[in-house]
């Protein structure tokens, strides 16, 4: 993984997440009740990825304004993320402008040297719309500001719950948008296609690797069908075992659609930073979630893995140590790491989900007296 893996986050004033700090291991699984704020906490992260790409605005837009996005009932309307990656990290401070919209109140980029007390602070600026990571401005030759850069391109945030009839993985795309498996996974027919026709043997053995991990879940898949039409233009289809028969994206189960994505994404070659998942276990049958488990852990020896899941079985795949619980207090969501030694005698006699069920690792509802929902 290029770079330094991201160490901790911050994020203040963002929908119910008042003020939160949270330390990232390769593996990250969010668990807690519905409205606690699991999927806040992946939100903050997209919205990350949406500045770097310089379309802060169209977030903003897409998630109901800016009023719709800071904590209600802060005392201070703005939202603070902040990514650390020892040595370089990464602050915005976005505060309400016109028209609904969030403005920059600060961006800045920090470095921390060993041989000072003090990280070195770099100002891009105030009261932009979109972030100036990528201008001059931020430094000519790279620097912080270019490490940052590269950090927050790799924060990928991957919803691949749509498999309607006109959903994005079911459409014909361009064979030339293969660059890289994109978010919804609009692309995958043109991306399998480049791993399966290339010349590269990294991209064959992926290739190879991920129908075989389709054929464990799905044992009457054969293989795809990927073949470029008029304009070149091309579509997701497939064989199954037994018939020379070819199928549609269509004529594919939701839950075995979702599962070739999320094989796809989890054993490309090139794997983003950091790769975030809401849950990832809808429409799955609990075999395929073991398996999918069994490919989150692969994939956090090349990347950090963050998702949140409402799965027991998901949950019982992982260690105590990877558990990030959610729970909401007083209408704000707070996050904590359950403590294994005081879970030690416990885990011996049961899984991390029946814990769960007996609310020993807490992320279980609760009353509460005033809470509106995030």
């Amino acid at each position: 993984m290029p770079g330094q893996p991201l160490k901790q986050i911050q994020i203040e004033g963002f929908t119910s997440i008042r003020s939160a700090t949270v330390d990232l291991g390769r593996v990250n699984i969010l668990v807690g009740a519905n409205g606690a704020g699991k999927s806040n906490f992946v939100q903050a992260l997209a919205m990350l990825g949406r500045i770097v790409d310089g379309e802060l605005g169209l977030f903003v837009g897409l998630n109901g304004g800016g009023s719709a996005l800071l904590t209600h009932g802060s005392a201070t309307s703005r939202i603070r993320l902040e990514l650390d990656a020892d040595p370089n990290s990464y602050e915005a401070v976005l505060v309400p402008g016109a028209n609904d919209e969030l403005i920059f109140d600060s961006e800045v980029v920090r470095h921390h040297e060993s041989s000072r007390r003090e990280p070195s602070d770099q100002l891009l600026g105030r009261g932009h719309r979109e972030t100036l990571l990528s201008t001059p401005t931020a430094e000519p030759g790279g620097g912080t500001a270019g490490h940052v850069l590269d950090l927050l391109r790799g924060c990928k945030v991957y919803h691949f719950h749509d498999t309607t009839a006109d959903a994005p993985v079911k459409r014909m795309v361009p064979t030339a948008d293969n660059l890289r498996l994109s978010p919804d996974a609009g692309n995958l027919a043109a991306y399998l296609y480049r791993l399966g026709s290339s010349s590269d043997v990294a991209d064959q053995a992926a290739y190879r690797r991920i129908v075989g991990a389709i054929a464990l879940v799905a044992p009457f898949f054969r293989d795809f069908v990927l073949q470029p039409e008029g304009n070149d233009r091309i579509r997701l289809r497939w064989q199954q075992q037994g018939t020379d028969g070819v199928f549609s994206a269509n004529q594919m189960s939701d839950g075995t659609l979702r599962f070739v994505c999320l094989a796809t994404l989890l054993l490309q070659p090139d794997l983003p930073a950091l790769v975030v998942l809401d849950e990832p276990e809808l429409g799955l049958h609990p075999f395929a979630i073991v398996q999918l488990a069994s490919l989150l852990r692969q994939a956090s020896t090349r990347s950090q893995v963050l998702i949140a899941t409402q799965s027991v079985t998901l949950m019982n795949q992982f260690e105590v140590s990877d558990l990030i619980v959610v729970e909401r207090k007083d209408g704000a969501s707070s996050f904590s790491r359950p403590d294994p030694d005081a879970l030690e005698a416990w885990l011996t006699e049961y899984s991390l989900g029946e814990l769960w069920e007996k609310n020993l690792l807490g992320g279980r509802p609760t009353h509460e007296e005033s809470a509106t929902d995030d």
